[in-house]
């Protein structure tokens, strides 16, 4: 049984529709989703157990203290708008407290609205820049598809398939990435550069997809037109880097790593406001090679 109404030519949703709006939200990321107790997390939470923190009204009882009290995971956590899409589309406002019968298929629906919200935003940057017809075309039916799928019932959204789906996209994704690099940039997709210091190292046109770049030394690195989709940025230093021409970047991506005054960043997202509470201390560009990475401990 559907919950709402559907749309039969579901349209791709805008940009602004793929950025989370708490406020038409029922803090379903507080929710749905398992903590464990880490570096991310101060605690252990079951999935579909709603966090301690979090009030009545679906307010965050620690919102402004979640750094302090050692929840900086749920600071960088987006939903690319998932949380008002099963909320407000696919479950037609109703709250799960108000309406309980819902809360198991609203979280069900949640798990799969955010991967597909996510991809969504991933093929809209991917048209942005403008690839080759052909395959501007594939990325269109991509997002139409996508978009359909995001717009099923809850009993719709609970039998895609996502790893399948997701195989499918990235892809073309990848096909995007590399059309937009063009020739050269040194390969490291999956690249585990825990610690790694990689201040001179060039990374113009790089593919770091997916790379592991947890506490790297980017201080000063130019990063025009590598590939960051998916790119493991917690607690990276950003220090002096340019990230104005970066492909995929993404605000969570930034919000998880180090920067000040000096880094670069798109038009389209913000400094976070952590930032500046960082120590501003020279960008020492070293001499000769670039340095080997070399593994560092995750804190």
């Amino acid at each position: 049984m559907s919950h709402s109404p559907r749309s039969a030519t579901p349209t791709s949703p805008r940009r602004d529709d793929l950025r989370a709006d708490c406020a038409r939200c029922f803090a379903l990321c507080c929710v749905a989703p398992a903590f464990a107790a880490s570096a991310d997390f101060a605690i252990d939470k079951p999935a579909r157990q709603p966090c301690p923190n979090l009030r009545p009204d679906h307010r965050c009882g620690i919102h402004t203290e979640l750094r302090d009290r050692g929840f900086p995971g749920c600071t960088v956590f987006d939903c690319f708008g998932a949380g008002q899409q099963v909320a407000q589309v696919t479950f037609g406002g109703r709250d799960w407290r108000t309406a309980p019968e819902t809360a198991a298929d609203m979280f069900d629906a949640f798990t799969v609205m955010r991967p597909l919200h996510e991809l969504l935003w991933y093929l809209t940057e991917a048209l942005a820049l403008h690839p080759p017809a052909a395959l501007r075309g594939e990325l269109d039916r991509a997002r139409d598809e996508t978009a359909r799928l995001a717009a099923g019932s809850a009993e719709e959204l609970r039998a895609v398939d996502v790893p399948a789906h997701r195989e499918r996209v990235n892809v073309l994704l990848s096909r995007a990435g590399a059309a937009a690099r063009g020739q050269g940039g040194a390969d490291r997709r999956g690249a585990q550069l825990f610690g790694a210091d990689l201040r001179g190292a060039d990374l113009r046109r790089a593919n770091l997809r997916g790379a592991l770049l947890i506490g790297a030394d980017l201080r000063g690195v130019d990063l025009h037109l590598a590939d960051l989709t998916g790119a493991d940025l917690r607690g990276a230093d950003l220090r002096g880097a340019d990230l104005t021409g970066s492909l995929f970047l993404h605000q969570s991506q930034l919000d998880a790593a180090r920067g000040d005054a000096r880094t670069g960043l798109p038009a389209r997202l913000h400094r976070p406001t952590h930032w500046s509470s960082l120590p501003l201390t020279p960008v020492r560009r070293p001499s000769g090679p670039a340095p080997v990475a070399r593994r560092g401990r995750r804190r």
